[in-house]
C-alpha cells in the first residue's frame, strides 16, 4: 500500500464502518485459474514485461513477479519503465530498467504475450496509460499487482469487469470507479485477459498461478516448495485487515519520535535473492521509524538478473547492519516482521502486516462472519 495513502488516513474519521460495503462484495470464491497459455507470433517462450514507471513504483509489487517468473525460467522477463536508467522503489531501494517503453516496442513490435503492472505513485501518468492500453490492444494479459489496479482502470480496461486491489483502497476504487464489480476475500482475480491482485504480498501468489498458467502445475509447485510457499490458491480472508485506533497512534507515535529514528544498513552482493530482499527491505522500511539503505560498492546483478543501483557503498557508524534471513524466499516476510516485533513491538509488527496485507499473527484474532 502507498504510504502517502496511510498518511493521509490520519485525516480520515476512526469511525468509519467497512462491514457492510466488505459483505456486499465478498462473494463466494470462483475458480480464479489464468487461462493457459497459447503461443503467439511463433514464439517459442513468452513475453512478460514487468512495468513500473521511474519516480516511484512499489518494490514487492515489481520485484516479486520479476524474480518468481525469471527463477521460473520458463519466459523473457523484461524490466520495463517509460523511461531508460533507474526505477526509485518505495519504500526502498532502485534498480536499473532491462528497456525502456520504446525499447521494449523497438524488440517487440507484436507487443507482450503478458503484461505485469505494478503499483505506482504516478498512475495516470499519460505515457504509462497509453503504452499499457497499446499492450492489451496487441492481445496481453494484463496483471494489474496490488493498487497496479488503478493503471488498469484509468486505461479503461476494467469497465465492467470483476477486479480487486489492496484493502486500504477499497474505498477509493468504488468511488473512482464504479463500473468495475470490486471483489474481496480473494488474493487476485482473473476476468479474462484481466487479472488483479490484493495487497502487496499478493504478488507471491500470483506469480505463481501465473507460473501454472504457463508451464503447469508441476512447475508451480516445484517452484513454490522453493520460496517457501505452501499455496497459490485465491483463498483469503480480508476481514483481519481493517484499522482500528491502536494503530493509528502507532503510526503517530512511530512517526513523530523522530529521536528515535533509525537507518537500516543491509549489505547486498552479486546473486542476492531479490525476492527475500524486497520482502525485508519493503517491510522494514514500513515502521515509520526505519529508513532502509543498500550497501555495495558497485551496481550488482541479482539471482534472477535484476540490476541493482546500491544506495551508499558504505554503512556508517550510526546505521544499524540488517542482514537477510537464511532460508526459502517466502519466510523473509514473517522473519522480518518477528524482528519489527521485537526491536518496535508487536503493534509495529501490525501495522506493517496491514500495509503489507499479510495474514499475520500479529493481526489477532478476527470474529466469526
Amino acid at each position: 500500500m502507498p504510504i502517502r495513502l496511510l498518511l493521509l488516513s490520519l485525516c480520515l474519521s476512526l469511525l468509519l464502518d467497512t462491514a457492510t460495503v466488505r459483505a456486499a462484495t465478498s462473494l463466494q470464491i470462483t475458480d480464479e485459474a489464468i487461462a493457459t497459455y497459447v503461443p503467439r507470433h511463433g514464439r517459442i517462450r513468452p513475453v512478460i514485461a514487468v512495468l513500473g514507471e521511474n519516480r516511484m513504483t512499489e518494490l514487492v509489487d515489481f520485484v516479486v513477479p520479476y524474480g518468481i517468473l525469471k527463477r521460473a525460467d520458463i519466459a523473457e522477463v523484461l524490466a520495463v519503465a517509460p523511461e531508460p536508467g533507474t526505477i526509485k522503489m518505495l519504500p526502498a531501494l532502485s534498480f536499473a530498467t532491462d528497456a525502456s517503453t520504446a525499447e521494449f516496442d523497438a524488440r517487440y513490435p507484436q507487443g507482450a504475450d503478458y503484461l505485469i503492472v505494478a503499483a505506482t505513485h504516478h498512475n495516470d501518468d499519460p505515457s504509462l496509460l497509453t503504452w499499457i492500453r497499446a499492450q492489451a490492444s496487441k492481445g496481453a494479459t494484463v496483471l494489474g499487482i496490488c493498487d497496479g489496479v488503478f493503471s488498469l482502470t484509468h486505461a479503461g480496461l476494467l469497465d465492467g469487469r470483476r477486479a480487486t486491489g489492496h484493502w486500504y483502497s477499497a474505498s477509493e476504487r468504488r468511488a473512482q470507479f464504479p463500473q468495475t464489480q470490486w471483489l474481496e476475500q480473494r488474493r487476485y482475480v482473473v476476468d479474462g485477459a484481466m487479472i488483479s491482485s490484493s495487497g502487496v504480498s499478493a504478488a507471491m501468489p500470483v506469480s505463481l498461478a501465473l507460473v501454472e498458467a504457463i508451464a503447469g502445475q508441476a512447475r508451480a509447485q516445484q517452484l513454490a516448495a522453493e520460496l517457501g510457499l505452501p499455496d497459490w490458491s485465491a483463498a483469503h480472508d480480508s476481514r483481519p485487515f481493517t484499522l482500528n485506533r491502536a494503530d493509528y497512534l502507532t503510526l503517530a507515535g512511530n512517526w513523530l519520535a523522530f529521536w528515535a529514528h533509525e537507518t537500516l544498513a543491509i549489505p547486498v552482493h552479486t546473486g542476492v535473492d531479490e525476492i527475500a530482499l524486497a520482502l525485508t527491505a519493503d517491510a522494514q522500511a514500513r515502521t515509520y521509524r526505519s529508513q532502509v539503505l543498500s550497501i555495495a560498492t558497485a551496481p550488482l546483478v541479482t539471482r534472477s538478473g535484476l540490476r541493482l543501483i546500491p544506495d551508499r557503498a558504505h554503512s556508517e557508524p550510526r546505521m544499524r547492519s540488517l542482514s537477510i534471513a537464511n532460508g526459502p524466499a517466502s519466510h523473509a516476510l514473517q522473519q522480518a516482521l518477528e524482528n519489527i516485533a521485537n526491536r518496535h513491538g508487536p503493534a509495529t509488527a501490525r501495522l506493517v502486516a496491514l500495509q503489507l496485507e499479510y495474514p499475520s499473527p500479529y493481526l489477532g484474532p478476527v470474529s466469526p462472519p
